[in-house]
């Protein structure tokens, strides 16, 4: 099993950073869909960086005609 060690979870902020979005479009996404994957521990959301990478991964298209993965 390839087990690859923990990363660092980033805060909505941080993710937004990485993203260039505004930190009101996560929010938005973790309400009606379509954003990456996060994380809810307590009162608290994280985002792992792995997800995000894939999320941005899946968007990935050749041409504007092409669909983007939901």
């Amino acid at each position: 099993m390839d087990q690859q060690a923990p990363s660092r979870l980033l805060t909505t902020d941080e993710a937004a950073a990485f993203l260039s979005l505004k930190r009101k479009t996560l929010e938005n996404w973790r309400v009606v869909g379509g954003g990456p994957k996060f994380i809810r521990a307590g009162g608290r959301i994280a985002y792992d960086p792995r997800d995000i990478e894939a999320w941005v991964a899946a968007r990935r298209v050749s041409n504007t005609s092409e669909p983007v993965a939901a």
